[in-house]
């Protein structure tokens, strides 16, 4: 059987493309953005004294990393308006990645928490510092620059994993590569495009996961 390549379809669909990939990218970094904060805020309830707190975060984790995402960003969707609340794809999708990359993000945040010294703490607490101020400057800044390469490379994965929320509609690059794959049957030409895509935006994040560790997690020069 003989194909013949034909990147008509992809090269007129192309600004469609360009814009899937502008929904990636705000997923992506939305997504982030609430894992972060979820993994920040877990890390501290994980660590807590109240152990009924310990163990929503522990359980919250265990069911995370042991699911798959489409299967949590599907409870997400189907789950939400059950309680009241009814959302759009595009934010049920950042929830779903936010709640996702959190629950990684606290594991990885709390190995590095675990790696500052107790005698750092014991010697901001003895100088005056308030507790917030020797997390925020002690454990908190050291412990991100120990485990920034990992939550880079987790936040990348998260990245990629935009592309499941085109099973909710949600608009990214892989949601508008289907509608230009369903009018053209050029399946080839457009996920090959895509895949290239895909390359370039993790690039772009990667670079600028870069220069923002270099702007506040590296060591000043002497």
């Amino acid at each position: 059987m003989n194909y013949t390549l034909d990147f008509g379809p992809v090269i007129s669909g192309l600004p469609d493309l360009l814009k899937g990939c502008a929904g990636t990218l705000f997923l992506a970094v939305t997504g982030m953005t609430l894992a972060l904060a979820i993994g920040i805020g877990g890390v501290v309830l994980r660590d807590s004294n109240v152990k009924a707190l310990r163990i929503l975060v522990i359980s919250f984790v265990e069911l995370i990393r042991n699911t798959p995402f489409l299967v949590q960003i599907y409870f997400v969707f189907f789950a939400l308006p059950l309680v009241g609340i009814r959302l759009s794809p595009t934010p049920t999708a950042i929830v779903a990645l936010g709640l996702n990359g959190g629950a990684y993000a606290i594991e990885i945040i709390r190995g590095g928490v675990q790696s500052i010294h107790k005698g750092q703490i014991e010697a901001g607490l003895a100088l005056g510092l308030h507790k917030t101020d020797v997390f925020r400057f002690i454990v908190l800044r050291p412990a991100l620059r120990a485990v920034y390469p990992s939550l880079t490379g987790q936040f990348i994965m998260l990245t990629l994993t935009t592309s499941i929320a085109s099973a909710i509609a949600a608009y990214e690059l892989t949601s508008v590569a289907k509608l230009i794959e369903n009018e053209s049957f050029r399946s080839f030409e457009v996920y090959g495009t895509i895949t290239l895509l895909y390359l370039a935006m993790s690039w772009i994040i990667m670079k600028a996961f870069a220069v923002l560790s270099m702007r506040y997690f590296s060591y000043p020069v002497k």
